[in-house]
């Protein structure tokens, strides 16, 4: 069992000091600018100074110098001093971070009002535009029964004129049955006249004979 602990805690030893483990960030405190140096003392030489702020990806924590190995996003490695190292940035940098995180929400919200009265407009011009449909389908509506009032008028009218044509041509067969039969009159007066005269004629033609004698 003994001989197992030993080998995890080696093995978590390893770990710790090979560059490849997992990576751990650490931020530079935000009260001055920090020494990059090339070894855990501060008798090594000044590779580079680190701004307040900056993050430092850690490789390697010496607890007895009170030193931590680190690599700049640039790639340059060297030690700093632990204490002037935190867990998490700045507040200074979170100000800043939520300050960005701030503007970005107010510049989508401003689009996403921007969008809003777009819909809305979009939903106003609708809404009048079925208010206009919904006039124009009233007006049809009244006209498509005018129309119809209109054509039964019309077929009103047209069996009337057909009645009244049917009743003229009536009456003027009528007429001119009446016609013909006032002129065969006429003709049987004239006839009937006309053999009244020849019989007085004769008449008188008689009574010249006779009354001499």
């Amino acid at each position: 069992m003994n001989a197992v602990f030993r080998t995890l805690a080696l093995a978590v030893i390893c770990l710790s000091l090979s560059p490849h483990a997992a990576a751990e960030s650490a931020w530079v405190t935000d009260q001055f600018e920090i020494t990059l140096r090339s070894g855990p003392s501060t008798s090594n030489a000044i590779q580079l100074m680190v701004s307040s702020g900056t993050e430092l990806e850690v490789l390697e924590r010496d607890a007895e110098s009170g030193y931590t190995r680190v690599r700049t996003q640039g790639g340059t490695e060297g030690w700093v001093l632990s204490r002037y190292l935190m867990t998490e940035p700045s507040a200074r940098e979170q100000l800043q971070a939520l300050s960005s995180q701030l503007t970005s929400a107010n510049t989508r919200g401003s689009s996403l009002n921007t969008q809003l009265a777009a819909v809305r407009s979009e939903y106003e011009t609708a809404q009048n535009r079925i208010q206009q449909l919904e006039r124009d389908n009233s007006r049809l509506e009244q006209e498509l029964a005018e129309i119809r009032r209109t054509a039964a008028n019309v077929l009103s009218i047209n069996e009337q004129n057909k009645a009244l044509n049917e009743a003229k041509t009536d009456l003027e067969i009528q007429v001119t049955t009446l016609e013909t039969q006032v002129r065969d009159l006429q003709k049987a007066s004239g006839r009937q006249w006309l053999m009244t005269g020849g019989a007085i004629m004769l008449i008188g033609i008689l009574l010249g004979l006779w009354l001499p004698r």
